[in-house]
C-alpha cells in the first residue's frame, strides 16, 4: 500500500535551531507584528513614533509589539537624545526565511 508520506531514500532532516525558530515565529504570530516588520522592510529605519501611523493602536500597544520583535532579533532599535529608531535586523531575517526554506 502506498502512502502520500513515505520517507525519502538518504533525506535527513536539515538541522536548525528549533527554540530560535519558534522565538521568531512566536513574534510574527500576531498580525500586527507581521505589519511593523513588513513596514520596517519596505520603508527601512523608522521612529518608534512614525509606527503610530503605521497601526490604528495605542502607543503602548505598539510598544508591547516592538518588544516581542527585539526579543526575537527580528528588529534593532538604536536611539539618539530622545528617540528610539528601529529597523529590521537583516541576519535575523535572513536566518529565518533560511530556517522556513529548509521545511
Amino acid at each position: 500500500m502506498n502512502t502520500c508520506c513515505e520517507p525519502k531514500p538518504g533525506v535527513a532532516a536539515p538541522e536548525i535551531d528549533a527554540e530560535q525558530f519558534a522565538l521568531m515565529c512566536k513574534a510574527l504570530g500576531h498580525p500586527a507584528r507581521v505589519q511593523l516588520l513588513n513596514y520596517l522592510s519596505a520603508y527601512g529605519a523608522c521612529y518608534f513614533g512614525s509606527l503610530a501611523d503605521v497601526l490604528p493602536l495605542a502607543a503602548s500597544t505598539i510598544s508591547q509589539h516592538v518588544s516581542v520583535l527585539k526579543q526575537a532579533g527580528l528588529i534593532i532599535g538604536s536611539s539618539d537624545e530622545q528617540r528610539v529608531c528601529y529597523c529590521v535586523n537583516p541576519e535575523r531575517l535572513a536566518l529565518f526565511k533560511r530556517m522556513v526554506a529548509s521545511l
